[in-house]
């Protein structure tokens, strides 16, 4: 049975300076038991010294600095309504105050032409984007999409000369105990790079249904969002984005979003600039049964696609296109690999019976939904 961690009072926090992404998230992280992964090559002993790893990779990781429009503070009509803010300034035509603030972060090129990657609590709401180069250059950079569930997004900038781009590492065959570099921009001091071993796979630190993260503990701090974690043979093995801290501040517990994952995001950002999901419309929730594990309906969005495909609150789906489902997160998992308008076959215990239903899958709004 999977444990809580004792430290409640901790919280878990995005790296980067400007904001807390995932403050407020649970405190308290679940273990989870993962399958063993095999891996074909033995055991690698630390490096005498990662100098010769560094001077490879460094100059794929960027800083960014980034600024932002707010609301200014101390607004005398903030407190009140909505409706009788927005008629009292349509009256008196007063505009809200607005405020810049800066922030900084890191990011990874992944292609010569200037395309890189960062985390969306990074970027996502910037009205300017000015990346740093490894030589010092400087380049304003565009945002090309970004997706809020997973927190990646792709930036871009037009470079005079194709730059340096990082590699994929495979991180679904990275283990536990695997040596890694992380690398980026800590508290805007510039390009910084530590060193740790993966500490955990699998970490659910309740931000998203898509939580999947390596857990390490290489040293992260606030500017290090979306910098790239790296193997020892170089590859990005995974994107830093959080860390589970009392203080804010690193203590040997990061989080970090596996490269499989992040590849594949990037991919559909680059050529569709949004990440399209298959969505059920319902909400679900963990059900233990006398005939197994499943995945209860607690209710249903009215004329939705699992309400349109025959679904019923208290229905308990136990597999999904043929693969049993154990975790509410495992069907979303499924559903949301699926294109708006694809079908998904489900079979569901209904009054003790087993029905199968046929679902056409609606497209997933940007939000915690099911």
């Amino acid at each position: 049975m999977a444990q809580a961690l004792t430290h409640r009072p901790t919280q878990a926090h995005p790296t980067t300076r400007r904001r807390s992404l995932l403050a407020g998230a649970g405190a308290a992280a679940a273990l989870v038991v993962l399958p063993p992964f095999v891996r074909p090559a033995p055991a690698r002993a630390a490096p005498e010294s990662f100098a010769p790893l560094v001077r490879r990779v460094l100059p794929t990781v960027v800083n960014i600095a980034v600024t932002e429009t707010v609301a200014a503070g101390n607004d005398p009509l903030s407190m009140l309504p909505p409706e009788v803010q927005r008629q009292l300034r349509e009256r008196f035509r007063q505009r809200q105050q607005q405020r810049e603030v800066s922030g900084v972060g890191s990011g990874f090129i992944i292609d010569p032409s200037g395309y890189i990657v960062t985390n969306n609590h990074v970027v996502g709401t910037a009205t300017r984007i000015v990346v740093s180069l490894f030589d010092g250059t400087r380049l304003q950079a565009r945002l090309v999409g970004g997706d809020e569930l997973t927190d990646v997004a792709l930036i871009k900038v037009d470079p005079a000369q194709p730059l340096p781009a990082a590699r994929w590492a495979d991180s679904r065959v990275a283990e536990v105990g695997d040596w890694v570099l992380a690398a980026g921009n800590p508290f805007g001091l510039g390009g910084s790079v530590s060193a740790g071993i993966i500490s955990a796979r699998g970490r659910d630190i309740g931000v998203s249904p898509f939580d999947d993260f390596l857990q390490i503990d290489a040293p992260i701090n606030p500017g290090n969002s979306g910098g790239p974690l790296f193997d020892t043979d170089g590859a990005v093995v995974g994107m830093n984005t959080a860390i589970f801290s009392p203080t804010g501040s690193s203590v040997g517990i990061g989080f970090a979003i596996p490269s499989e994952l992040v590849s594949r995001i990037v991919g559909e950002l680059r050529s569709k600039g949004r990440v399209e999901r298959g969505w059920l419309g319902a909400t679900l929730a963990d059900v233990q049964h006398p005939q197994g594990a499943g995945v209860g309906i607690a209710a249903l969005v009215r004329d939705g696609p699992a309400a349109r495909g025959g679904l019923r609150a208290g229905d308990v789906v136990v597999r999904a296109n043929d693969e049993p489902v154990e975790s509410f997160r495992a069907l979303i998992r499924i559903v949301a690999g699926l294109p708006p308008g694809d079908r998904v076959k489900l079979a569901v215990r209904r009054q003790n019976q087993i029905l199968d239903l046929t679902v056409a899958v609606g497209r997933r709004p940007n939000t915690q939904e099911n």
